[in-house]
């Protein structure tokens, strides 16, 4: 006999149920898609702030402070939940780490178990549908819409933090991270500017809720501007870039694609003419004794990362420019055809074994008709190389465009002698094709040659 079901266990429907994230927003449903709590404090609360502005007078001293306490707070999150926390760049002593926490809890952007968790997942996974705050959703999405809109939970891809569980700072703001935020965010700058110098309510609505909205577009601004703003001098495969002004604006958060490349790194900006707040307060922390074990990623695996990413913009750039027919995909000529052809009419001539077609280029040629006539059907790779005229390097480059066929008992021409004679192979970029550095082109030889009998 069949059991009746159990009326305390969820029913199969349940436990299937399609998150409102995973549905189409239409005109009827839009307003389960919004997280009307994050819109509340991210976008309620400073608008409030703003229309309280109009009554409430901004006292010098108050901005003062507020800008004071923007960088404390900044800093709480630059230096304490990004790089501290979410990277273990450094370490720091239990007095450094609860001011962080605190501090940091004054921005109201989470706590820090939660706002490390989706910033590796960020970075375990970026520009994927794991990323939390993916750029490739959308700059506004990245910026703010990933709040103030439902996400699923079970989409956003999974980190370690073993670490931060085992850390009793960061357990103890994360279960009273209310208390921290009502007493960081608003009481303690209210209280400041109130026993100060008696601007209770400047101190509330400046150096509280405007301040926190200022703090928290800074951070957002991490998520988008420094996805879409700058170069990648690094690596151009994800989104992050490094720009001078998302640095400016998220306390040196701005060279994303520095960080990206090197997270463990203590530092955003390793030139010293770049701004970086933050790792000027970590190093300064260390001289203090407050800080210690601040991670560098060698200079050498830096610098080959930089060079790498040139080499593959140089590339891209060659593989746009017509550097002539590759030699092994010339036709392979006679010595007697070359001059049978020249003699009826043809403008060829051989240089080191390769054959050039310039019929269209002797008019133009600067040194006159005369003298590039003088070499067609002959061997004029002495003429060409300092025989009679030492030509330059864009006068070979120029030449390779030409390129009609190889001289047989000619074909190892110069250039692959000299490779087999050093035992080597050619430097090819990464699209296959041979990389011509300044100088090389076949037709060049090492030494000026100084007769020109053959011509």
């Amino acid at each position: 006999m069949s059991s009746k079901p159990d009326a305390s266990r969820p029913r199969a429907a349940d436990t299937k149920k399609v998150h409102i994230a995973d549905t189409h927003m239409t005109r009827q449903n839009w307003y389960k898609h919004v997280n009307w709590l994050n819109v509340t404090f991210i976008i309620g609360v400073p608008l409030a702030g703003c229309i309280q502005a109009f009554w409430v007078p901004l006292q010098l001293k108050t901005a003062i402070w507020a800008v004071i306490y923007y960088f404390f707070t900044g800093l709480g999150i630059t230096a304490g939940y990004h790089r501290l926390w979410a990277h273990c760049s450094y370490s720091a002593t239990l007095p450094l780490r609860i001011w962080l926490a605190l501090v940091g809890g004054g921005a109201v952007e989470g706590s820090i178990r939660w706002w490390a968790r989706d910033h590796r997942a960020h970075h375990r996974y970026t520009d994927t549908d794991k990323d939390p705050y993916s750029v490739r959703k959308g700059l506004l999405y990245s910026h703010l819409g990933w709040m103030v809109m439902k996400q699923n939970p079970k989409r956003i891809g999974r980190t370690d933090i073993t670490d931060l569980n085992e850390d009793p700072v960061v357990v103890w703001q994360h279960r009273n991270y209310i208390k921290v935020v009502l007493t960081m965010g608003l009481i303690v700058p209210m209280l400041v500017s109130g026993l100060g110098w008696g601007d209770w309510y400047g101190g509330f609505v400046y150096a509280g809720i405007l301040r926190i909205f200022f703090v928290q577009q800074a951070t957002f601004c991490v998520n988008s501007l420094a996805h879409w703003l700058g170069d990648q001098p690094f690596d151009d495969r994800n989104s992050p870039r490094d720009h001078i002004i998302t640095a400016l604006v998220t306390l040196g958060e701005g060279y994303h694609n520095f960080h990206h490349e090197f997270p463990s790194d203590y530092r955003n900006a390793i030139e010293w003419h770049q701004y970086d707040p933050t790792k000027w307060t970590i190093w300064t922390c260390k001289q203090l004794g407050l800080a210690y074990d601040l991670k560098q990623f060698r200079s050498n695996e830096i610098e080959k990362g930089r060079v790498q990413q040139l080499q593959k913009k140089i590339d891209q750039k060659r593989a746009k420019l017509d550097w002539g027919t590759p030699l092994d995909q010339l036709p392979v000529m006679e010595w007697d055809d070359y001059v049978e052809q020249t003699k009826n009419g043809r403008g060829l001539i051989s240089i080191a074994g390769v054959v050039h077609d310039v019929t269209d280029f002797i008019k133009d040629h600067p040194g006159g008709k005369a003298m590039i006539k003088s070499g067609l059907g002959k061997d004029a790779t002495a003429m060409f190389n300092g025989g009679v005229y030492y030509h330059s390097n864009g006068a070979h480059n120029l030449l390779s465009t030409m390129r009609v066929g190889v001289i047989r008992g000619g074909g190892e021409v110069e250039i692959w002698k000299r490779a087999q004679k050093e035992n080597s192979e050619y430097v090819r970029d990464e699209t296959g094709q041979r990389i011509i550095r300044a100088g090389q082109q076949v037709t060049k030889m090492p030494e000026p040659i100084p007769t020109a009998d053959a011509a």
